[in-house]
């Protein structure tokens, strides 16, 4: 009996292993256009894709970021200087790509760039706090798709947005988990929007990793203040929020990137980090009770942090 349950199993992952293994043909002649390239996922994917010879269009944010990089990589890579949040600098950007793939498109457009910080108990920040982080997670990655989006359906290619577990299931105050909420829903309307065109669209779902993401400037003074005034078992409260100390390496994640650019048949969403798959996807399918619960548990009760 369990041969009958397990043979159609069996076949359907090896069924799956076969067509993920399938690679677009040609992958040289594709440009890539990356987002947040000055550091983490993005710097990494960069690198990555450049030593596959892929042709990498790399914005950075600094010009520091950008000449680290071309020191690191061959000269098949350009970069650019790129603001998600402004509109001026993000249609520069498109001219800038346009000018280089011509008339055979933009094969592939990786949505990376973004911040987390300021992130804490939602009663500490204020509207300039939750409006910052969705500028350059939700706004910024709506904006650049709208902009290069001709030059991806001229070439039939591929959008890849970075969200993140949190856009499942959210564990901590402030725009971050909002921001990725709304990344999930962008891209699964702009997925089925594009399939007309032979246009596939793919998300990236990291767990908790160690990066460069965190950006903790004077206009956020005011939660950094509150955050050092806060008493040990606050800041244990929120520590405690994330039961897994953060995984330090991102090719996990930009495997995961690289497949969606170049396998014949992408997944539609792409998980990496094993507190991703074995804790934080299961808890999102849970009953919103037992999903609480669990953080209840796991966490002191909340009338002694707060």
């Amino acid at each position: 009996m369990w041969l009958y349950l397990m043979t159609p199993v069996g076949l359907y992952y090896l069924l799956r292993w076969y067509r993920e293994k399938q690679v677009v043909s040609n992958l040289q002649d594709k440009h890539v256009f990356i987002t947040g390239c000055d550091s983490g996922f993005g710097n990494l994917l960069a690198r990555q894709l450049d030593r596959r010879g892929m042709r990498v269009l790399a914005a950075c944010l600094t010009e520091k970021g950008a000449t680290e990089l071309r020191n690191k990589t061959s000269d098949r890579l350009e970069t650019v200087i790129l603001d998600v949040t402004k509109t001026e600098s993000i249609v520069a950007a498109t001219q800038w790509v346009k000018e280089r793939v011509g008339n055979r498109g933009l094969w592939g457009l990786v949505n990376n760039a973004g911040i987390s910080f300021p992130s804490g108990p939602n009663e500490w920040m204020n509207k300039e706090d939750f409006a910052k982080i969705l500028d350059v997670n939700l706004l910024g990655v709506i904006e650049v798709t709208l902009s290069m989006l001709p030059l991806v359906r001229k070439a039939k290619g591929r959008v890849v947005n970075v969200s993140s577990i949190l856009g499942r299931i959210s564990i901590v105050g402030g725009g971050y988990c909002i921001s990725k909420y709304g990344v999930e829903a962008f891209s699964d309307s702009l997925r089925r929007e594009l399939c007309y065109f032979g246009v596939k669209v793919a998300i990236i779902e990291p767990g908790f990793f160690q990066t460069a993401i965190s950006s903790s400037d004077g206009h956020f003074s005011h939660v950094k203040m509150l955050w050092e005034q806060a008493s040990s078992e606050v800041k244990e409260f929120y520590d405690k929020k994330f039961l897994l100390s953060c995984e330090w390496d991102l090719s996990l994640v930009t495997d995961c990137m690289e497949h969606a650019l170049t396998s014949r048949h992408p997944r539609t969403r792409y998980s990496a980090g094993w507190d991703a798959k074995l804790i934080y996807i299961p808890l999102s399918y849970l009953p919103t009770c037992l999903s609480d619960a669990f953080f209840y548990r796991t966490s002191m009760k909340p009338e002694k942090a707060l």
